[in-house]
């Protein structure tokens, strides 16, 4: 161990095994590190970030001996841009520490009693399976410091008047990782992204500047259904009427493939442009997706699941722990453009579908719509101030609860909202299984969990999906 300006760096780390998030822990003087940018197998000179009493948190700095563990990356860009972390990782060892990191979380965390876990599913897809992404100009380009020191002083680039099109890489806000070929989407997306460049730079466009808020060339959004429909949304920092017709000409021409070409005028500091305007350049302004057999409309600010297979085997297993008879009625919490209620409602009496967001039940509602569904109703508003005894007298009181929180988990006025309404049967849905875990030991005080299925939904990240069924103890059942 030594000490340089003022940095702690441990050398020689062996790293043990794997802990959660994408790190992985090593063991130094009895003190647990825990390790990002490396994993078990590997041996590696590892930069502190936080020096505690009993545990320290750091990232390797330099990799003395590689893991055999470890494969070829598919892809030029890893290790740079800021997503698919794990390619170094074979598949197979990728789920079985995202099982590994569902374990961990929910025994540690939740410290409640938990049955045998079910094997997580996995993908079919590696590759390509994302039905979304989103790409984002910029006039200045990421080059890691070991790329830059090897460049000669007279070669280092200058950002001036240039142009990017791909992605952030991690921590940095106001460069772009220039992609050549991102395999996370199906062609035409790589495409469709060099063109925008190539028409920028022909035209001496401004690509955005992040720090100086300046630039017209913003984002693009691409969506691609199963179903072959085609959604483009391009992002412009400011209204060009002449250059943004001949953008989206060029672009229409170039890909006949596009079943709905879209732009946005983003003037804001932020990238959402969920406040914002959607504009019509050709086709409807929606595309259709399907799961099984129900059909989904999805506009440019629609949340859908994003890796639509795995996203039907997720809905077929929510389903499958519902145990639905056709006498339940069901409640979708955060229910979003209600995918889920819609995808058991065959199997179901009556969906309940409660969402804070109010656009997102409009487009709840036409899905509904969509798929000749008649016995669902979906209401905008927080859950603990909807569901009162005078909303369950109207809509009848759940026998099933469906619930898929954010990363943050549910509120715990929420949880003790659902002690309270003491539903038979509860499917929780989580992308995080940290806080999941935490809701579980807080439901523990009346429900059981019964199964606890992870399934993986973003192959060559540590991201993991986890569904836990809960029953109601029979304490609590009411007679």
């Amino acid at each position: 161990m030594r000490k340089k300006k003022d940095r702690i760096i441990l050398e020689n780390v062996f790293v043990e095994d794997y802990a959660a998030e994408g790190k992985s822990i090593a063991r130094v003087e009895g003190k647990v590190v825990f390790v990002e940018k490396a994993v078990p197998g590997d041996m590696v000179n590892v930069l502190l970030h936080k020096n505690k009493k009993d545990w320290a948190e750091g990232e390797a700095i330099a990799f003395n001996q590689l893991s055999p563990q470890r494969e070829q990356p598919f892809c030029s860009h890893f290790g740079t841009c800021g997503g698919c972390s794990w390619q170094m990782l074979p598949y197979s060892l990728q789920l079985q520490y995202k099982e590994k990191q569902v374990h961990d979380h929910l025994t540690r965390i939740a410290k409640i009693h938990l049955p045998p876990f079910q094997p997580i599913v996995g993908a079919a897809e590696i590759r390509g399976y994302r039905n979304k992404l989103e790409f984002t100009f910029s006039n200045k380009k990421y080059i890691p410091k070991a790329d830059f020191k090897q460049l000669p002083a007279n070669e280092i680039p200058v950002d001036e008047g240039a142009g990017y099109g791909g992605f952030h890489a991690k921590g940095v806000f106001d460069k772009v990782v220039e992609i050549d070929t991102c395999y996370l989407q199906n062609e035409p997306a790589n495409a469709i992204r060099k063109a925008i460049v190539a028409f920028g730079k022909q035209q001496n466009i401004p690509f955005y500047d992040a720090r100086l808020h300046t630039g017209w060339l913003r984002n693009v959004m691409i969506r691609l259904t199963r179903t072959g429909q085609l959604m483009v949304n391009i992002v412009l920092g400011y209204e060009d009427k002449p250059l943004r017709e001949a953008l989206l000409r060029s672009i229409e021409q170039q890909f006949p493939a596009i079943t709905t070409l879209l732009y946005t005028i983003n003037s804001k500091f932020n990238d959402s442009i969920y406040d914002l305007p959607v504009h019509t350049w050709r086709g409807t302004g929606f595309i259709i997706e399907t799961l099984e057999d129900f059909q989904f409309k999805i506009g440019p600010k629609s949340f859908f699941q994003t890796n639509t297979a795995q996203g039907e085997q997720l809905y077929r297993l929510i389903r499958e722990m519902a145990e639905l008879n056709g006498s339940q009625t069901v409640y979708d919490l955060y229910c979003g453009t209600g995918s889920i209620g819609i995808f058991v409602s065959r199997l179901a009496k009556k969906i309940i579908g409660v969402e804070t967001v109010p656009e997102t039940i409009e487009d709840a509602k036409e899905n509904a719509a969509l798929n000749g569904i008649t016995d669902a109703a979906f209401f905008a508003g927080d859950v603990i101030k909807i569901c009162t005894n005078d909303f369950f007298a109207q809509n009848g009181r759940p026998d099933v609860i469906i619930t898929d929180p954010p990363r943050t988990g549910m509120h715990e006025k929420l949880i003790q909202k659902l002690l309270d309404i003491a539903a038979p049967l509860m499917v929780y849905v989580s992308c995080n299984p940290a806080t999941q875990a935490r809701d579980l030991a807080l439901l523990d005080e009346k429900y059981t969990v019964t199964k606890v299925q992870p399934v993986d939904m973003f192959p060559h990240t540590f991201h993991i999906e986890n569904i836990v069924q809960l029953r109601l103890k029979e304490t609590f059942i009411n007679p």
